[in-house]
């Protein structure tokens, strides 16, 4: 499943150090703007716990995780939306991706440039606000020229519907609020609107990477992001990407723990940030268990059994008869398929059943 989570920010912010942790890619990492220039896309896995416990329990010939793509989109300026720097191309990147990453510096560092010359991550947060709502402003202005003629001469009531939506947007653009701000009456007009694509409109997540000294309990820095988002649909998530780098380098599990727990961490920025970034897409889990392989399957949430059964093969969709499914919380209960099926545990299910984070999955179909 192609999903992909754009990871953007001022240059020298730290997007290509926390890329490098995160991901199988390697992005060029410099003490200078526009180092990154073509989108760095990579495929990381999604920490799960839940694996780990299935595969002692079915003992599989292999297990596959969850994965979830990232990119790395080179560093916005200011007039980016008018070309400056390389912006109408960073721009293109962004609006191809499903989600946004927003790296900001909250850390203070003599020998980092800082673009704008100190560090301000609110200040930061709307040079790159501006600049996506400055581009979204032009689509929505055009959008609205082609559908007024239509919703006045056609008697198009859709026009109309979608006019009004506009204009509703426009208003919010034009204040310097993001197209996700705006509150609709109905879950129809919602629906209209995240179909226009637009830039402000995608799900994001404040990525506010700090010093070693804050990476547990944030800093002034972070809590001036936390006011500044406070009316945002947006989460917000303190790493420390130069602490995540020196783990990335270090070789066992164990010796990843130790350091995590010398700096009282539970876990790292990373894999706290791959799991919300698997979140912000509205992305869940499913499994399937046996003795040949143990696989996590990544589906969006609110599918239905058929569109579930889809994702190993088209075929198992085409042909779907109905679904077996065991709650994870059963199965590590009564440590197998067949234990849980003497007891009870297992639920046939039709076309119509709503797959849930963490069912353990087995298709019946015919084609």
């Amino acid at each position: 499943m192609a999903l992909q989570c754009g990871i953007v920010g001022l240059p020298n912010v730290g997007k290509s150090t926390l890329f490098n942790c995160i991901s199988s890619g390697k992005a060029q990492s410099a003490n200078f703007p526009f180092c990154t220039i073509e989108p760095n896309i990579g495929s990381t896995i999604v920490p799960d716990e839940r694996l780990q416990v299935l595969e002692k329990l079915v003992k599989p010939q292999r297990v596959v995780p969850a994965t979830v793509e990232i990119v790395d989109i080179a560093g916005l300026v200011k007039g980016a939306s008018k070309g400056e720097g390389l912006g109408n191309q960073f721009l293109g990147n962004i609006r191809e991706t499903d989600a946004i990453l927003h790296v900001l510096r909250c850390f203070d560092d003599p020998n980092i440039v800082h673009v704008d010359g100190s560090v301000n991550p609110v200040r930061d947060k709307e040079i790159i606000d501006t600049e996506l709502q400055i581009k979204d402003l032009d689509t929505v202005e055009s959008r609205i020229s082609k559908v007024h003629k239509q919703a006045q001469t056609g008697g198009d009531k859709n026009a109309k519907r979608m006019y009004e939506i506009l204009v509703k947007i426009k208003d919010a653009l034009v204040q310097g609020k993001s197209a996700r701000t705006v509150i609709f009456d109905n879950a129809e007009d919602a629906k209209m609107a995240k179909e226009l694509f637009l830039l402000t409109n995608k799900p994001v997540m404040y990525v506010c990477n700090v010093d070693e000294a804050s990476a547990k309990s944030g800093n002034k820095y972070v809590e001036m992001v936390k006011e500044a988002i406070k009316d945002e649909d947006a989460q917000l998530l303190v790493v420390a990407a130069k602490i995540e780098s020196e783990i990335a380098e270090l070789e066992s599990f164990e010796e990843r723990e130790m350091f995590l727990s010398e700096l009282g961490l539970d876990s790292s920025g990373v894999s706290r940030l791959i799991r919300s970034a698997y979140a912000l897409l509205n992305l869940e889990t499913y499994f399937t268990a046996g003795v040949q392989e143990v696989r996590a399957w990544t589906f969006v949430k609110g599918i239905k059994a058929p569109q579930s059964a889809g994702i190993i093969h088209t075929d198992f969709e085409k042909g779907f008869i109905r679904a077996e499914v065991i709650k994870y919380d059963d199965y590590v209960k009564y440590g197998s398929e067949a234990a849980c099926k003497e007891a009870g545990k297992m639920a046939v299910e039709g076309k119509e059943y709503v797959v849930q984070d963490g069912d353990i999955m087995h298709f019946r179909f015919n084609v």
